[in-house]
């Protein structure tokens, strides 16, 4: 597996966008849907990385440098599709998004996602994740789960 900057505006990156995006919507109404949009994605402050597996584009995620209630990085998109799910793509995909953060000398990631995901809920927390109020222009949803760590 390798991992690199992904052109969020490019056609492999908008076909995992728009899965990630039909995923999100089976699970929760709009108004709980928090996804940045490919432009939001292209933003100087958001890394937008790629995971590739046997030369095929398996999965993305992202991270925005935010200043709005603290300094700290927010994880955004992180989808991996069905096809390579279970082989460790994701939790590379977080780590390489992390360390991209150390090296930005960033050391708080925050995340909001939701309560219908377990597999992710458990991942952030294998990852050493620990839940959290919201954050940032977030409000309390019975659907959504904010947490951080710090790095």
């Amino acid at each position: 597996m390798y991992i690199k900057t992904l052109d969020p505006l490019s056609a492999p990156a908008a076909h995992l966008l728009a899965l990630s995006d039909a995923y999100m919507a089976s699970l929760y109404p709009a108004e709980s849907n928090h996804m940045e949009s490919p432009a939001a994605l292209a933003l100087p402050n958001v890394l937008f990385l790629g995971a590739y597996l046997d030369g095929d584009l398996a999965g993305c995620g992202a991270v925005k440098i935010m200043n709005d209630d603290g300094s700290y990085g927010e994880i955004k998109r992180v989808y991996v599709l069905e096809s390579f799910r279970g082989r460790g793509v994701s939790k590379q995909l977080m780590q390489a998004l992390e360390a991209h953060l150390v090296e930005q000398q960033v050391l708080l990631v925050r995340l909001e996602t939701g309560i219908s995901q377990p597999e992710a809920l458990g991942l952030y927390e294998k990852l050493g994740y620990h839940y959290r109020a919201p954050f940032g222009s977030y409000q309390l949803d019975p659907l959504s789960v904010f947490m951080e760590k710090r790095l």
